[in-house]
C-alpha cells in the first residue's frame, strides 16, 4: 500500500467513524426526547455534564461502551452491534 492509499483509507475510515458519531447521536437525542427527558435532566440522572450529553448527540465526543450502556440503562433500550460486512 503506498502512502497515497493509506492517506486514502485513513480518511475514509475517518469519514465512516464520523457519520457513525452522527448516527448514534441523533438515535440517542430522539429516544431521549420520546422519553420526556431534556439534555440537563438526563445528564443529572446519568451523572455527567449537560455538555457531554450535547456532545454526544451532536457527535463530536467519541462515545465509549460505557457511555453507551449508560444510555441504555437510563433510557430503556437494547443496543445490538452490527457486523460489519464486506462486499466487494
Amino acid at each position: 500500500m503506498t502512502n497515497s492509499d493509506t492517506q486514502i483509507a485513513a480518511n475514509s475510515i475517518e469519514s465512516y467513524l464520523h457519520d457513525c458519531r452522527l448516527k448514534m447521536g441523533e438515535s440517542i437525542r430522539e429516544i431521549r426526547e420520546k422519553k420526556g427527558y431534556n439534555q440537563e435532566q438526563l445528564a443529572e440522572i446519568m451523572k455527567v455534564s449537560r455538555t457531554t450529553i450535547s456532545k454526544i448527540e451532536s457527535g463530536k465526543f467519541n462515545c465509549s461502551i460505557d457511555y453507551l450502556s449508560k444510555f441504555s440503562w437510563f433510557l430503556g433500550f437494547d443496543f445490538k452491534i452490527y457486523e460489519r460486512k464486506n462486499i466487494e
